[in-house]
């Protein structure tokens, strides 16, 4: 049995896998926000929770939006910052007595849709989470690709490709740089550039509502966010070439993207004719748990 949990700023989630990739449990509690010791007692208490209720022991994969240094052994670049700079790889093997792997979140979505996902059959695949941030995963073979510093496929902290005059300096990003990916196609990035073209919405789905209603303003809007996903996406083809790209996140939830933005990013795709496709995940928001469980492959 292979036991997945997603730690999220919000929630963690729990899964339980057999072989065949069938779900035996899932279970969701609170995240302890600013509390790690309290954190690393949640999922202590939830694998202990799933191993009683399937009366089976399992090896444990995390996905957490950060990742592990290869230089300190310590949680680095997460957004639940209560993380940054502990051992919670080292911390969580000793309370629950067995190796633990542990991937960012993104790479953990990434490896849920290649292994038996949207990109199944594809050696090569990114998977893109576009919601609240923005990240990316690369999977090789069904396989993630880490990299030497483990910020392979972090995608949203490289600057918008090809920027327009009036997208340039761009808006701070919080890791310091200005005008990086995330800042624009993240959901806050997306309501904020509808705001300063005047736009009036809540979230970025009143700005899809208002669009299907025949608002011009916020289809100004939506088209600006395909042409700046587009570039951003054919960058990644130019360098990954991959077979599919799977957008995962709030955001992949507007269904108009999936035949907008292929149409768009030809001109920026260094070949002549472009065969990746852009598709939704096949397991939803359960994507980035299933993956952590599948941090820890058949055989």
């Amino acid at each position: 049995m292979r036991i997945g949990i997603d730690l999220g700023g919000t929630k963690i989630e729990g899964i339980a896998l057999d072989d065949q990739g069938r779900m035996l449990f899932r279970e969701r509690v609170a995240t302890p926000r600013h509390d790690y010791p309290a954190t690393i007692d949640a999922i202590c208490a939830l694998v202990s929770e799933i191993e009683n209720r399937t009366g089976r022991s399992g090896t444990v994969g995390m996905g957490i939006p950060g990742t592990i240094s290869p230089a300190s052994g310590r949680v680095k670049n997460a957004n639940s910052v209560w993380l940054n700079g502990q051992p919670l790889k080292e911390d969580l093997q000793t309370r629950l007595q067995r190796e633990v792997r542990i991937a960012n979140d993104a790479n953990c979505f990434a490896v849920s849709e290649a292994t038996d996902g949207a990109a199944k059959a594809a050696d090569i695949m990114f998977g893109v989470i576009i919601g609240t941030g923005t990240g990316g995963g690369i999977c090789i073979d069904k396989r993630p690709l880490i990299g030497v510093n483990a910020i392979g496929g972090e995608w949203g902290h490289n600057t918008l490709p090809w920027p327009q005059a009036d997208e340039l300096p761009g808006a701070p990003c919080y890791c310091g740089q200005f005008g990086c990916i995330e800042t624009w196609l993240s959901g806050p990035g997306f309501l904020r550039d509808h705001q300063q073209h005047g736009g009036h919405a809540g979230t970025a789905h009143d700005i899809v509502q208002q669009a299907l209603n025949g608002d011009h303003s916020a289809e100004q809007s939506l088209q600006r966010y395909e042409q700046r996903l587009a570039r951003a996406l054919a960058s990644i083809i130019n360098i990954l070439d991959p077979e599919v790209i799977v957008l995962g996140g709030g955001m992949s939830n507007i269904e108009r993207l999936y035949l907008n933005v292929p149409r768009l990013w030809q001109p920026y795709v260094f070949s002549d004719r472009v065969d990746t496709r852009l598709v939704p995940p096949l397991h939803g928001d359960s994507s980035g748990v299933r993956g952590a469980a599948w941090l820890w492959p058949i055989g």
